[in-house]
């Protein structure tokens, strides 16, 4: 599926670049007062040129819109951006709903872009990491990355509604609040330096990387125990010919046979 019009054009048909190219804006300029989710999913889509139903349908897939969402990879807010990710898209706290959705339409904008308007592989990018679609020249072989596609395409189609609730920040982008359920506590410093790390490990390794690095570690360990077992066997060995050779050149008989000369 493409998109037809993820870059304005001027009147000699010349693309236009959306302003979503910018990497490390602050979002924290555009903070509100209040403001619903459908109201939020609006100025993002008009904001990053991009399909407002797209992004809700990718909103209702990672998190079902719940603006204190944590996974266990560590991927935070409605849009589950990575903290690594959040940074560089200008995000200050991914907790907060008008920042994490600008953020995740920003994201996804520069990946319909990367892939001219694919949403296939841009959903693709989203999920498993452009590093991924490029290694596999489209969308990855991992059943979680094939279904989430699908997954949000059907959203997308179908269309989804947004929860009725508005959310107030404050004039700080490190204190937003919900009126929803009040304020949301962000990470500690401990699991954001965490999920910092593993969010760089997921887009240097696939999971059939870890799985070829785990073959590999256990054959070197089977190879270096089985070397060490050869190695202990011979001490035995050369331990049992010594104590043999002990046994007979003390040996009364042996003496007697070789005329004393051992």
């Amino acid at each position: 599926m493409i998109v037809n019009r993820i870059q304005g054009t001027d009147a000699a048909g010349t693309q236009a670049a959306a302003s979503v190219t910018g990497q490390g804006g602050d979002f924290s300029s555009y903070l509100q007062t209040t403001a619903s989710l459908d109201e939020i999913f609006e100025q993002a889509a008009q904001t990053y040129n991009v399909p407002k139903n797209l992004i809700k349908a990718i909103a209702k897939a990672e998190s079902d819109f719940r603006p204190d969402a944590t996974s266990k990879a560590g991927a935070q807010g409605i849009m589950q951006l990575m903290p690594a990710t959040a940074r560089e898209l200008g995000v200050t706290d991914s907790y907060d709903p008008y920042q994490n959705i600008m953020g995740g339409a920003k994201y996804i904008s520069q990946m319909l872009q990367k892939y001219d308007g694919d949403i296939s592989l841009a959903l693709a990018a989203y999920n498993a990491g452009s590093n991924n679609v490029a290694k596999y020249g489209g969308i990855p072989p991992f059943k979680e990355t094939q279904n989430y596609v699908v997954k949000v395409t059907q959203y997308m189609n179908e269309g989804v509604s947004a929860p009725n609730a508005s959310y107030t920040v404050s004039g700080s982008a490190g204190n937003a609040g919900t009126s929803a359920g009040g304020n949301v506590a962000a990470a500690t410093v401990e699991e954001a330096e965490e999920s910092y790390y593993e969010s760089i490990l997921e887009q240097l390794f696939s999971y059939e990387d870890y799985l070829r690095f785990i073959d590999l570690y256990t054959k070197i360990l089977e190879a270096q125990q089985k070397e060490e077992e050869q190695e202990r066997q011979q001490q035995e060995e050369q331990s049992d010919s010594y104590r043999a050779y002990q046994d007979l050149k003390f040996s009364p008989s042996a003496i007697s046979l070789l005329g004393g000369r051992i």
